[in-house]
């Protein structure tokens, strides 16, 4: 074999060694939301990517009193009802369940799913970093919502982040464009999961963007705006978030089972959308919101920032805001308000996954989903779920009443 030939099988072993781990996960990424694999890679997303080292659950866990209730027979939508089981199941629900107060009143899994499966977030991740902020403020790490973001992250000088403030961050008013278009292979959202599979660093993709509209003057949801926040707090606490999650919220609310963030290559974990965990945990969380940030007596998030969790503030973040706003749902710090009434909120990810919480009611209903109709069906799903989580909310108000 001539030296020559020898070389270039070298070469071309060299580029194997160094590329195939980057074509290998973008290849898992273009078929991530397939349907007949959606469900099983939304309970392996360690499989598919760089992951974090677990959030170890709590060394004291708690667990609800049970007391199971029938579901409702229809929910409404657009003046027309509908059958609740063939909606759960034609969104492909993976797992619901229903507290009222302290107790389980409904819990089921599908598609493979169990209490034990650690399901992928997507966006109900930013709520969870919402709250983490508000215990950074209050512990003074934060010195206020009125920084700019450049106070803290001063590498991001220059970018489309400069001089935004922390408050416009958190409520998707940073101005910065972005399109979140899952439908659309070139928008922004799936070119930054092309990146993130390359190896591309959170940070560096978000330095890329530019800012194309007033700060604070409307409400435009931008994924990275979260992962902006995400480095804020890493850089103000001098840890990872995980850590921070785990040791200001997992450790003290009972979380029953580790939990893990999905990481880009350098270990960062992606506070945008990447926190796995179980559904029961996931309820947790929103029974911690619906007693205004407290478990139990002890006070983890402060009352203050939930409340302004979930209340608009300014005409752009009102729900039905019209032309100025991208969404039809209001919008608090990274947690939705539907709105008519304005009384329930929600955090919510794409493809279907909920932590909804009434207090009016004093119920909390988290849900995951492998819906792969989602990206044609976007508003529609959600108008759906909002319908059906006010059903089962009055169906059970009913029949306590009853």
């Amino acid at each position: 074999m001539s030296k020559f030939l020898l070389l270039v099988i070298f070469l071309l072993v060299t580029v194997f060694v160094i590329y195939s781990p980057n074509l290998i996960r973008l290849y898992k990424l273009s078929n991530l939301y397939n349907e007949k694999t959606i469900a099983y890679n939304f309970i392996n997303m360690d499989k598919f990517f760089f992951i974090s080292e677990p959030i170890s659950a709590s060394d004291n866990p708690y667990f609800f009193e049970e007391s199971y209730i029938n579901l409702p027979a229809t929910y409404s939508l657009d003046g027309e009802e509908h059958n609740l089981i063939e909606g759960l199941e034609y969104f492909s629900t993976d797992g619901l369940i229903i507290l009222h107060k302290d107790k389980i009143l409904y819990e089921n899994y599908w598609n493979g799913n169990d209490r034990y499966s650690k399901h992928i977030s997507w966006s109900v991740a930013k709520s969870f970093l919402s709250a983490l902020i508000g215990i950074a403020i209050d512990e003074g790490l934060i010195d206020s919502i009125e920084d700019p973001a450049t106070k803290y992250l001063p590498d991001f000088k220059d970018t489309g982040y400069e001089g935004i403030k922390i408050k416009n961050i958190l409520q998707m008013s940073s101005g910065v464009g972005f399109n979140e278009d899952y439908a659309d292979p070139n928008s922004d959202i799936n070119k930054f999961g092309r990146a993130a599979a390359r190896g591309t660093p959170f940070r560096d993709f978000a330095k890329t963007l530019t800012n194309e509209k007033e700060q604070g003057t409307f409400n435009h949801y931008v994924s990275i705006d979260t992962q902006v926040l995400g480095m804020i707090l890493e850089s103000v606490s001098n840890m990872p978030l995980r850590e921070y999650l785990s040791k200001k919220i997992w450790s003290k609310i009972g979380m029953e089972s580790d939990a893990y963030y999905i990481t880009d290559k350098t270990g960062v974990d992606m506070a945008l959308g990447g926190l796995n965990a179980t559904l029961r945990d996931y309820s947790k969380f929103g029974y911690l919101y619906l007693n205004n940030g407290s478990w139990f007596g002890e006070q983890i998030v402060p009352k203050e920032w939930v409340k302004a969790s979930h209340t608009p503030d300014a005409d752009h973040l009102m729900p039905n805001a019209g032309e100025l706003s991208s969404s039809e749902w209001g919008y608090g710090y990274q947690w939705w308000v539907p709105g008519n009434p304005i009384t329930d909120f929600t955090a919510h990810g794409v493809y279907n996954q909920f932590i909804y919480v009434d207090p009016e009611s004093g119920i909390v209903i988290a849900k995951t989903s492998s819906n792969h109709r989602f990206r044609a069906e976007k508003e529609y799903s959600k108008a759906a779920h909002i319908a059906m989580f006010r059903s089962i909310t009055n169906h059970i108000q009913q029949s306590i009443s009853d």
